[in-house]
């Protein structure tokens, strides 16, 4: 395998995964939240298939000053409509990371807009995966406290 081959499985694995569990969540529990401050378990998902818009972008270079998130004002129905609305941010950022060479994977600095922390291309493209296992371990949680059952993702 390339190493945009291994990044792309890497990131499908834990798509596959995030989705297992996204699955689990009964629908009215999607308002559901641990805190005030916390996520609703609704916007999480959200969160998570929206930030493919905004990693794409920041990988390709774009500037990210006047970022907007791609489904700021638009209701949140279902897991299905939320997966449909989202899938070319997937495809585009897939197709992106297919079009790095070698090189550019292992030389480019990447910085990211919100912290200004400057990164190997191959090192941002994980911490991408990082971000979306992070949400998936904090969506676990939801669902345990919420008292639902919780899909198998062990696989």
């Amino acid at each position: 395998m390339t190493k945009q081959e291994l990044l792309i499985f890497n990131l499908t694995e834990i798509r596959r995964r995030s989705i297992l569990l996204w699955e689990g969540l009964l629908p009215e529990n999607y308002d559901w939240r641990p805190d005030p401050k916390a996520f609703k378990a609704s916007n999480m998902i959200r969160h998570v298939l929206s930030a493919d818009y905004g990693w794409n972008k920041i990988i390709k270079g774009e500037d990210m000053t006047a970022y907007q998130a791609p489904l700021e004002n638009v209701p949140f129905v279902d897991l299905m409509t939320e997966l449909e609305l989202t899938q070319s941010f997937r495809e585009d950022l897939l197709q992106t990371i297919s079009n790095f060479s070698e090189e550019e994977l292992l030389e480019l600095n990447i910085i990211h807009p919100g912290t200004g922390q400057k990164r190997i291309l191959y090192d941002y493209i994980l911490r991408i995966g990082y971000h979306e296992s992070v949400h998936a371990g904090q969506f676990l949680a939801y669902l345990r406290a919420m008292g639902q059952n919780r899909p198998f993702i062990w696989d």
